[in-house]
């Protein structure tokens, strides 16, 4: 089933809803929507779980907002989605960005309707290079994003597949058609709800969530993640998370593909069923 519901500031978002059990949520990253989630939405599904996965607000099928395209926003969407399903004992699966949307929930909204949660190639605890993060991705590096996504995203989309993938390393077995879903999703978000996005996940720190957070949460990331590096994200984000396991695919990318899919599937279903 698909459908939709409106949130408090009028912006209509778009979810799937796959079969029954105890719920799944599944949030999506940067700039794709609820299609990324299919795979691993139908496998929870058909193991007696409850899919469910929404395009975030300006992406995807969700109404393509002029204003709030900011983290605290998606939170509240979250949050506003989950109360009107009434979703109880609901487990957060939140992939890149969606990682962050899924922290910032917990952060903002707390745990009371929450079981567990994953973060998968999440950007928390925060991206950008700083004094008080030295270790972070320069932030000339999103400026270049910006730029491309400003001055041709459809070009800039493409090419960001292949890194997002891994494809470009040596002996990668590559996709052309993974690199087309993924630019068919991201040519569907609006272009200023991508661009301010870029803001999001870049600069949002989510420290003080991930403290927040008292539920178990798994931490799983790929070790050759070209999009969002490891040691500055995950195995942070581990230290601070109370309750985590953490959990590193050796030479996996960003996007979930190949070898690295078939593991973190296992994990996740594991992880559920525990």
């Amino acid at each position: 089933m698909t459908s939709t519901f409106t949130t408090t500031d009028g912006a209509e978002i778009f979810f799937k809803d796959w079969g029954d059990g105890q719920p799944v949520l599944f949030s999506h990253g940067w700039p794709l929507n609820a299609d990324a989630w299919d795979e691993q939405a139908r496998l929870v599904a058909e193991n007696g779980f409850r899919a469910i996965a929404h395009d975030r607000r300006g992406h995807g099928r969700s109404s393509q907002t002029w204003d709030g395209n900011h983290m605290d926003r998606y939170a509240d969407d979250l949050a506003e989605l989950i109360e009107t399903l009434d979703l109880r004992d609901v487990v957060l699966v939140g992939h890149s960005t969606g990682g962050g949307e899924v922290a910032r929930y917990l952060g903002r909204h707390g745990s009371a309707r929450v079981a567990k949660a994953v973060l998968l190639g999440a950007v928390p605890p925060v991206m950008v290079e700083s004094d008080s993060n030295p270790e972070g991705t320069p932030r000339e590096v999103f400026d270049g994003i910006r730029a491309g996504v400003d001055a041709d995203r459809s070009q800039f989309y493409w090419d960001l597949s292949e890194s997002f993938y891994g494809f470009n390393r040596p002996g990668a077995t590559t996709s052309e058609g993974a690199r087309r879903a993924f630019w068919r999703m991201g040519m569907q978000a609006g272009l200023r709800a991508a661009y301010e996005c870029i803001a999001q996940f870049s600069e949002t720190d989510f420290t003080e969530d991930l403290r927040r957070i008292d539920i178990p949460v798994l931490v799983a990331h790929g070790g050759d993640d070209q999009i969002v590096p490891l040691h500055d994200s995950a195995v942070k984000s581990a230290e601070l998370i109370k309750d985590s396991t953490l959990r590193v695919y050796s030479g996996a990318p960003h996007g979930l593909y190949g070898a690295f899919r078939t593991d973190f599937e296992a994990d996740l279903l594991a992880f559920l069923k525990h």
